[in-house]
């Protein structure tokens, strides 16, 4: 699964990935809310947000090749760019960051990739638990669908533009549960047109993660290759 363009791509699966907790203050009526107290409830759930557990399915689709790629797993996400990407399917990897260094364990090539963590994992352009809890100074926010803001699930729908975009990020698409502001299904689009859609099930916000999950010891025998 991990290939140089995987690397480049790492802010994009992190930005794909954090659901919030509980907002303290909520629109009355979420369908029919205005943008400014949407915006507000999302700012004030993830300002609270600290870290999270979480199920996940994932399409990843190359626009260039006409391909679509599942895969699913278990993600664990930290304040200050720690994350831990556990997947099971289509094949076994992981992905594990403290903020500094990160590694992608591949079990099948019986190796590791190090490297220093790029900066747009820590940045709140690139973490979704800083950049969401600022939601107006990192991105241009409005409604998927305007005169509908409410999709056939019932989730509110936002569509995000960060202000400063990456190449790995162009556009943000989330479905949004209006009660508790978790974020059932995220698109994250590159500057290429290709896509990473993701659900996310069985959340366990604010879990109290221990910092020793987001560094990795590679097992006996595994071989350690610089990212480059």
């Amino acid at each position: 699964m991990y290939s140089g363009s995987m690397w480049r791509g790492i802010a994009v699966a992190l930005l794909a990935a954090a659901p919030a907790g509980p907002a303290a203050a909520q629109p009355a009526s979420p369908g029919a809310a205005p943008l400014e107290d949407v915006v507000r409830a999302v700012e004030t759930a993830y300002g609270r947000l600290g870290d999270l557990r979480a199920e996940f399915t994932q399409t990843s689709f190359n626009k260039s090749l006409n391909q679509t790629i599942p895969a699913q797993g278990t993600v664990y996400l930290k304040k200050g760019g720690k994350l831990r990407w556990e997947y099971s399917e289509p094949s076994k990897q992981e992905i594990v960051s403290d903020g500094k260094t990160i590694w992608v364990y591949t079990p099948s090539l019986n190796q590791v990739n190090v490297g220093h963590a790029p900066e747009a994992l820590s940045g709140p352009a690139g973490s979704f638990l800083a950049g969401l809890g600022k939601l107006r100074e990192h991105f241009t926010v409005r409604f998927l669908n305007p005169a509908s803001p409410r999709d056939a699930d019932g989730n509110v729908g936002l569509d995000l533009t960060p202000r400063q975009p990456l190449p790995t990020l162009t556009r943000l698409v989330l479905a949004l549960d209006p009660k508790t502001w978790e974020i059932r299904r995220a698109i994250v689009s590159d500057q290429f047109e290709n896509t990473v859609t993701m659900r996310f099930t069985k959340m366990a916000v604010n879990p109290g993660l221990p910092d020793a999950l987001f560094t990795f010891v590679a097992p006996k025998g595994v071989a350690t290759v610089p990212m480059r």
